[in-house]
């Protein structure tokens, strides 16, 4: 759907077993729950659903008229701005109007008959091509990542230096008042891989987690204990589920392994006073003191301002970064590489800690 003149620019009906002219109902539908202030991911018309997102001026929409999995269906919507977004770099109504044919056969890829397929955008990239001159021309052999067991990697990969760098990056978010508590801390975290290596190797990851120690027995040294552990597709959850092992077969060069988030008190890393002082009705001096270390004072000239009404106190919106350090104390304890040839691969590990919703409210 166009968001502003309301028409369909693309559709694909993938079972038969909804009427098309169903989604005719879905934009009347949706303003009239947004004047009612009743808007929900799922609206109903009939024995029809519809469960949307939103992406730039865009409206993508799921129908069915089944009990349908609604966390599948959205995982796949998501993904479809993912793949198009790769494709097009941006998604809005002109992309998707200058490759009607790409976007067919995109859509024909990555869902059959109801169930998503192919949804890796680098796979897809090896046989549906942007150009219109190279569709003619592409492969006709479906590349066999399509049809075996480990879709998101080709086979046949070669490289010279075998490497793999795992980045661990963390994000702190914080709000702390003008008394100087925090009222709200977390840590969301990914573990991010750039893979550079030859063949089909198994990798197996091991970190210092809580968990996988208290089953081995292990209690010494810092632990962690990650909570809404999210992974890509290659690792094997059954394994992770059995003996916490992150066993996978990685997919090549850049690709995000896991995310997780950390419920703890965290304390500020980053501590900052601030000073608003007025004169009279034209001149606003602020002072701010970051630590031990820095103080900023500045000076501003205003217009007279007669209005002596009450101003609001924004919040001072901290950002850093921080190398070669995770605030949660997450370490990489292992990473094995295992590949039928033999050959020696290096892994590389790097630490980062950087500010994510990381807020101190001030006192005036």
């Amino acid at each position: 759907f166009r968001a502003n003149l309301v028409y369909v620019l693309i559709c694909r009906n993938y079972k038969g077993d909804v009427d098309m002219a169903e989604i005719d109902h879905f934009m009347p539908l949706l303003m009239q729950h947004e004047e009612e202030g009743l808007v929900s991911p799922v609206i109903s018309h009939g024995s029809v659903h519809f469960l949307w997102i939103k992406h730039s001026n865009l409206y993508l929409v799921a129908t069915t008229n089944k009990n349908s999995n609604a966390s599948l269906v959205y995982s796949f919507l998501y993904k479809i701005v993912e793949v198009f977004t790769e494709y097009f770099k941006e998604l809005e109504e002109e992309s998707i109007q200058d490759n009607f044919v790409v976007v067919y056969e995109l859509l024909d890829e990555l869902m059959d008959f109801g169930f998503p397929q192919t949804t890796d955008s680098k796979i897809l990239q090896e046989y549906i091509t942007q150009e219109g001159a190279k569709l003619e021309v592409a492969k006709s052999k479906v590349p066999t990542t399509v049809t075996n067991a480990v879709s998101w990697r080709s086979e046949g990969i070669k490289y010279k230096k075998n490497e793999v760098f795992i980045d661990v990056i963390e994000s702190i978010n914080v709000l702390v008042n003008a008394n100087g508590s925090v009222m709200s801390s977390d840590i969301v975290g990914s573990i991010k891989l750039k893979t550079m290596l030859s063949g089909m190797p198994e990798l197996r990851l091991g970190l210092n987690d809580r968990v996988l120690f208290a089953l081995t027995g292990r209690d010494k040294g810092k632990t962690v204990v990650m909570e809404d552990v999210k992974f890509h597709q290659c690792v094997r959850l059954s394994r992770f589920e059995s003996d916490r092992t992150i066993s996978f077969i990685p997919p090549d060069g850049e690709s995000e392994l896991m995310s997780y988030r950390i419920n703890t008190h965290v304390k500020p890393l980053i501590w900052i006073e601030s000073v608003i002082e007025k004169f009279s009705h034209s001149r606003v001096e602020i002072m701010v003191k970051g630590g031990k270390e820095f103080l900023m004072r500045a000076h501003f000239g205003l217009p007279s301002v007669e209005n002596d009404e009450a101003e609001g106190k924004p919040p001072i919106t901290v950002k850093f970064e921080i190398p070669y350090f995770t605030v949660s104390g997450i370490q990489v304890r292992y990473m094995k590489i295992i590949e039928k040839s033999g050959y020696q691969a290096l892994p590389w590990v790097r630490y980062i800690t950087q500010s994510g919703d990381y807020q101190l409210r001030t006192n005036v």
